[in-house]
């Protein structure tokens, strides 16, 4: 058995896509890596699971020094099933990515980069999602992400990353990277999220758009400020969350029903 920390991938895009490759090609120096992704496209999908279908997993052989395969399910799946069935030693981190467009903001709840990152969380294991902002593959430039990613990941590997919490990294497009940033993700909402078309028959459907709306736009802190100005974000998610703070004290005492026969 290989001495190597173990480096587990995997990726909400797709175990074709360009990202997760240029992602275990900047790790794989650095341990036994081995790639366990959806095989087709799963955005959106957060920390879904397959549940009442069977799973399968295709082994792709050798890409490089990475082992590779395939899950027909989410990315939440490929952990888990990747973690019970694939390998056979606990990875020393999971990273998921590197997603083609940004998961800031609330992004991370729907992001099933982030989703896979969570799960790696919940197994006990340092977890880190990397994004890229543009979307389209052609337009993503990956090289200047390299020096972060490994130091983000050695720095993972030796020392963990705190409990109960993943790590989303953001890069910003262009190529030059200024630096990186502490931040925490923004509040803010889609808006026009759905378009409306007509299929050949006159029946109306509808394709999922939008926008971001940013709803602390003048905020310094936060990780659209930074990859606005051409900054990487780095922003603690915790997978665990106490929901009982004092601002639910002043919300409950308006339902005293509820506590009446307390």
């Amino acid at each position: 058995m290989s001495d190597r920390p173990l480096i587990f991938v995997t990726n909400d895009d797709g175990v074709n896509a360009e990202g997760i490759h240029r992602l275990a090609e900047s790790v794989m120096d650095m341990g036994e890596v081995v790639m366990v992704a959806p095989d087709g496209p799963r955005s959106g999908g957060s920390a879904s699971l397959t549940v009442g279908q069977p799973l399968r997993v295709t082994a792709h052989g050798r890409w490089k020094d990475v082992t590779k395969y395939s899950i027909n399910g989410t990315p939440v799946d490929c952990v888990k099933l990747g973690l019970s069935m694939v390998v056979k030693r606990r990875p020393a981190v999971v990273l998921s990515g590197i997603n083609h467009g940004a998961n800031a903001g609330n992004s991370v709840v729907y992001s099933g980069t982030m989703g896979a990152a969570f799960e790696g969380t919940l197994q006990g294991i340092p977890s880190i999602g990397f994004s890229l902002i543009p979307f389209h593959p052609t337009d993503a430039e990956f090289e200047s992400c390299r020096k972060y990613i490994r130091e983000l990941v050695a720095n993972a590997i030796e020392n963990g990353t705190p409990d109960d919490m993943c790590l989303n990294v953001n890069f910003p497009g262009g190529g030059n990277i200024k630096g990186i940033k502490k931040a925490r993700c923004c509040r803010g909402r889609w808006v026009e999220e759905y378009k409306e078309y007509k299929d050949p028959f006159d029946q109306s459907f509808y394709m999922l758009t939008g926008s971001y709306k940013n709803m602390e736009p003048e905020s310094t802190d936060t990780d659209l400020y930074w990859l606005d100005r051409g900054y990487a974000s780095i922003s603690p998610v915790c997978a665990y969350r106490d929901m009982y703070d004092p601002c639910a004290d002043e919300f409950l005492s308006k339902c005293n029903t509820l506590f009446k026969n307390e």
